[in-house]
């Protein structure tokens, strides 16, 4: 092949391309590599390869001379991630391929190295790590956002709560972040930098959740082949947070009464007393008092748990925050999902606002997430949103009955252009219900009347 025709090649190559011979040397520095890294092609030649400054290149180093790349010695480098320091001196994120060059002999003569600038691509994936950890933890006050005077009033509670050790009991329906509170008490807490420590007392069943909380001896039970630390023991000098303690058996509560009557616990299937000092923080959805009464729930361990009540919210009762919480969620997920939302139209937000949100700021996220799954350009439009935003409470039954009149029918299909899915949204019914009214009322296409 012609030498010019082969170097024109190279040239034209939108990955940087760098030749050196067997000292280190540059021998050939094509125009890509040259945007890359800012130097030019005669800046370079016959210098050693160091002058990049390659994170991740070995050198064998013999006195102030550089006497070999270990390139050399392992005969290749694949995908290989690394940084370089450009001319100016900023740092490079590059993808790095080299190989080493060898006569007909054998002899290694060289190595030719391509590198792809993947910068904008790593801090990409810095910020989807970043976002994605944000996420996971949320984010505002102590994991929780909102300005609305409830929340305003519930973050000064954590506050305060967090300045004592007594027994915290957060009351909150579910999807309201009652964990998120019971973090936020321990981590501004002076147990901050000891355990925190959770247990979901649902999840487990009677046997089960006591070998949990209290830990066992090797042989305690059938399949106890090992001792085993309860969370008790693993939450000392730190918190315990008990979710959804309402459906704590009985006997269960017995034991746990004891535990912060004693300040200290015995593992299942030993008398050994161990001491412990572990603040306790619970969570419920229930009504504790009904459970009270009905025998469900212990009355001495609920006063020994209910020294500090904290009641969560539901988004109902802090509307003002749904625009907030909805665009910080969108943004986020924007970046996960690798979306371009950039807006909510006026008439999506207004059915978000007026939604009642029965699973509170979990259902705000997963509405957030189907809705920028459904869009197709840039906005979030009614018709992204799922089809529960539009049905209220008992609305279905209502609409049917208040429906029936076919004037007020085509009034409905009218306002939104005879478009059968904003229609059915508004009526808060589904498409094929309204289609078997249209049916009923032989109104089968626009402008019949």
């Amino acid at each position: 092949m012609d030498r010019d025709f082969l170097k024109s090649i190279l040239e034209t190559m939108s990955e940087g391309l760098m030749v050196v011979n067997k000292d280190g040397n540059i021998l050939f520095f094509n125009k890509a590599a040259e945007k890359i890294t800012g130097f030019k092609m005669e800046e370079v030649l016959g210098k050693p390869c160091t002058i990049l400054n390659t994170s991740t290149c070995v050198t064998n180093i013999s006195g102030e001379k550089q006497k070999n790349c270990k390139l050399f010695d392992i005969g290749c480098v694949t995908n290989k991630k690394c940084q370089i320091s450009s001319k100016d001196g900023r740092n490079i994120h590059l993808l790095k391929n080299a190989v080493v060059l060898k006569d007909n002999n054998g002899n290694v003569v060289g190595a030719v190295e391509a590198m792809t600038d993947i910068t904008s691509i790593y801090f990409k994936e810095m910020e989807v790590e970043k976002l994605k950890s944000e996420l996971k933890q949320e984010y505002g006050f102590m994991g929780m956002i909102g300005n609305s005077a409830p929340m305003q009033l519930l973050f000064e509670l954590i506050r305060n709560a967090s300045q004592s050790d007594a027994s915290v009991i957060i009351y909150g329906e579910s999807g309201t972040g009652k964990e998120l509170v019971a973090h936020a008490i321990h981590k501004l807490s002076r147990r901050s930098k000891n355990p925190f420590i959770k247990v979901n007392c649902a999840a487990l069943n009677e046997y089960l959740l006591e070998s949990e909380l209290f830990g066992h001896v090797k042989g305690a039970f059938t399949g106890a082949i090992k001792d085993r630390i309860g969370r008790f023991e693993a939450a000392n000098k730190g918190s315990i947070f008990l979710d959804e303690i309402g459906d704590m058996p009985h006997s269960v509560q017995i034991k746990i009464l004891r535990v912060i009557q004693e300040k200290e616990i015995e593992k299942v299937g030993d008398n050994k007393i161990i001491p412990i000092d572990t603040r306790f923080i619970t969570a419920t959805n229930k009504d504790i008092t009904q459970l009270i009464q009905t025998g469900q729930f212990r009355e001495d361990l609920f006063y020994r748990l209910n020294v500090i009540p904290i009641k969560v919210p539901p988004l109902r009762d802090r509307k003002g925050d749904i625009p907030l919480l909805f665009s910080h969620y969108l943004e986020k997920v924007n970046v996960i999902n690798n979306k371009n939302i950039k807006r909510i139209s006026p008439a999506a937000m207004e059915a978000i606002e007026a939604y009642h949100w029965p699973g509170n700021v979990r259902q705000i996220i997963n509405t957030v997430e189907y809705s920028t799954m459904t869009s197709r350009d840039d906005t979030i439009d009614i018709l992204d949103l799922p089809e529960y935003i539009f049905l209220k409470p008992n609305q279905f039954h209502e609409n049917i009955k208040d429906f029936r009149n076919r004037e007020q029918l085509i009034a409905t299909l009218s306002r939104f252009n005879w478009n059968r899915t904003l229609s059915a949204k508004h009526l808060g019914i589904s498409r094929v219900t309204l289609w078997k009214l249209m049916k009923e009322f032989k109104i089968l296409e626009k402008g019949a009347a």
